[in-house]
């Protein structure tokens, strides 16, 4: 559904985090589909949600499980018509029940709805109060009706009712008539629709109150604190139970909780929000994501640089930053007299690297990469574990090429993208590929050559994708590439962006066949996105059950008494050794051990009594495959390292 009013946000107040896109009380503007927040891809959001997630639910007298199918707002437009309508008999349900509450915007989202309202802070007890409001409009089956009005007519109305916030939005408006929905002769909202003929459409089983979060009036931290209800809406009560489980599931397998409980990381108050600490088990994955991922860099023909984290302010005034993306770096400092600016965006200084001696077409293609630290503002409000943070490592790199070469390098980037991901379980994609937008930069045939050399380098991998037309950025086409993890959620991770911009503002050029100079074309891309969220996308996939050659700790020896203590320090010193991560634990009756090594997931437990030191083995039992049997250390040993070679259990 694409809005008559979908101009109605700029671009800069949409790329917020807790920006609203869409409805208020009377007044609610519904965006085009595209412009929703969604998951936070790349480095913004947080909420990631499934997308048609299969759920299953065993019943004790049934042998086999019964799968419902979670539709999204984009397979079923019935239920994103509920969501809406659910939005507006929410805040009607709620200005029953405090009548000096102001309104201010309420979209539907990829669970449900929600809506931000200037009043008191709410109880829970109050979102009871206001279900229960809303299941009596419900029940009364009034009906929707929609109306055109006027631009002074829509005034006169809010100038009526006393409602700023909508005062505010309708000044941004610039189309007309505006449109006015009504709940009966009762209620009505200034909004484009879409919704249901009649309230009574809506299941109110299917309906539930989640939460209340506060979120500023368009995203500014200088402006209004509001109260934000969030809701869930779906087209029936067993929808309804599906999601309630899945979202269990989901809480089950928080990143926060487990990295605290895994001692994976942690984000400490004194140094401040959204700035992450990776404690020494966290370290050790880390390491093993990095290890892997220059590995295969180099085998695909990169070059790995390092790069500072600072540089002048005029670096970023020469790449745009400073006009274009000002909002979300952080405040300058000056140093002798220069100012200097914490780096938001590596590729500045991968231009400059370019840029540090004449380059021939002989030299390309020219493929840098680096895992480079990154700094970018964000509202405290919307930090959220590793998935929102304030400073993070991208795994980025750029790629200089001829443009004849640009299929070629988009190919061998799908490539590396795949087997990066494969490696770590992630087998499953979602492929968008983006074409020119309505303002760009670069002529037509650049364009045109490039789009179609995203295509065939897609069509010739043999994925599907999907062509969102005009979703390109101004400099250049892309593609994007979320994975699907055990719960079904989707994740943007891999981006690849063609890039006519930086390479202009830079001047950067090579010498052709006939010693002319000639712009090079630029390839933007990131295969795993920021190691924080990947790591936190890994540790919800896993559930922090991660496989036996990515554990950060592998085997747990444990003795059955402290008189096996000297042959279970010497088991553990030999499996490090050998590059097994080994640690000893003892003080505890065995299975009070056991159960420790279940609940900080350990894969492996070597269990040490008089016979194993007697005949030099250890017994060995597997977190998910049980008892292994007795077997000599250093068979024990072979296993593992041919395990872990191979990415398989034990």
């Amino acid at each position: 559904m694409a809005s008559s009013h979908s101009l109605l946000f700029s671009s800069s107040f949409l790329s917020k985090p807790s920006s609203f896109t869409s409805s208020l009380k009377r007044f609610v503007y519904l965006p085009s589909r595209r412009f929703w927040p969604r998951q936070r891809h790349g480095f913004s959001t947080v909420f990631a949600v499934a997308t048609e997630p299969a759920i299953s639910n065993t019943s004790p007298n049934k042998t086999e499980p019964s799968t419902v199918v979670l539709p999204s707002n984009e397979s079923s437009d019935k239920l994103l018509k509920i969501r809406h309508t659910c939005a507006h008999v929410m805040a009607m349900a709620v200005q029953k029940l405090f009548p000096d509450a102001k309104v201010t915007i309420g979209p539907w989202i990829d669970n449900g709805f929600y809506y931000d309202f200037d009043m008191e802070p709410l109880t829970d007890k109050d979102l009871k109060r206001i279900k229960k409001e809303m299941d009596r409009i419900i029940s009364r089956n009034l009906p929707l009706l929609r109306e055109e009005v006027s631009r002074e007519e829509a005034k006169k109305r809010i100038m009526a009712i006393n409602e700023p916030y909508k005062m505010e939005i309708l000044e941004g408006i610039k189309e007309e008539p505006i449109t006015v929905y009504h709940i009966g002769n009762e209620w009505w909202d200034l909004c484009a629709g879409p919704h249901v003929e009649t309230t009574g459409k809506i299941n109110k089983k299917a309906v539930e109150l989640e939460s209340v979060a506060g979120a500023y009036w368009r995203g500014d931290e200088k402006r209004q604190m509001l109260q934000r209800i969030y809701g869930t809406a779906w087209e029936s009560e067993e929808q309804l139970k599906a999601y309630l489980h899945f979202k269990e599931e989901a809480k089950r397998r928080d990143h926060r909780r487990i990295g605290q409980d895994l001692d994976l990381f942690s984000i400490q108050d004194e140094a401040g929000g959204g700035l992450v600490f990776w404690h020494p088990k966290g370290a050790i994955v880390r390491n093993i994501i990095e290890e892997s991922w220059k590995k295969m860099h180099v085998e695909h023909g990169y070059d790995l640089i390092y790069t500072p984290h600072v540089a002048k302010a005029d670096l970023w005034k020469i790449s745009g930053h400073l006009d274009f993306y000002r909002e979300n770096m952080y405040d300058q400092m000056e140093i002798e007299d220069e100012l200097y600016q914490l780096r938001p965006m590596n590729c500045p200084y991968h231009i400059l690297l370019y840029q540090r001696k004449r380059q021939s077409y002989r030299d390309l293609p020219i493929r840098v990469a680096e895992l480079g630290t990154v700094y970018r503002y964000e509202l405290s409000g919307s930090l959220h574990g590793l998935f929102r943070v304030r400073g993070f490592t991208q795994d980025d790199a750029h790629i200089f090429c001829l443009e004849d070469q640009i299929k070629d390098e988009i190919r061998g980037v799908l490539d590396l993208t795949e087997e990066i991901l494969s490696r770590f379980g992630f087998n499953k994609y979602e492929v968008n590929l983006s074409t020119r937008p309505e303002k760009s930069v670069g002529g037509d045939d650049i364009w045109e050559k490039a789009t179609c050399a995203l295509r065939d380098a897609l069509d010739d991998k043999g994925w599907s994708y999907e062509v969102d037309e005009g979703g390109g950025a101004f400099y250049g086409p892309k593609i994007d590439l979320k994975i699907e993890d055990a719960l079904g959620r989707k994740w943007q991770c891999s981006t690849i962006q063609v890039d006519f911009n930086l390479p202009q503002r830079f001047d950067i050029t090579y010498v052709d066949t006939n010693s002319d100079k000639k712009r090079p074309i630029m390839i933007h891309r990131a295969v795993l996105g920021s190691l924080e969220r990947f790591f936190g996308v890994l540790i919800e996939h896993y559930a922090g059950d991660f496989p036996l050659w990515l554990s950060p700790v592998q085997v747990r020896v444990l003795p059955v008494t402290d008189n096996q203590l000297e042959f279970c320090k010497e088991v553990s010193k030999k499996l490090r050794a050998c590059g097994v991560r080994a640690e000893l634990c003892h003080g505890e009756r065995l299975p009070k051990l056991i159960r420790n090594a279940e609940t900080q997931k350990i894969p492996l437990m070597a269990v040490v009594g008089p016979k194993e030191v007697e005949t030099g083995t250890v017994t060995v039992r597997s977190r998910f495959g049980g008892e292994l049997g007795t077997i000599h250390v250093d068979d024990f040993i072979n296993k593992i390292n041919i395990a872990v070679e191979t990415r398989t259990a034990l």
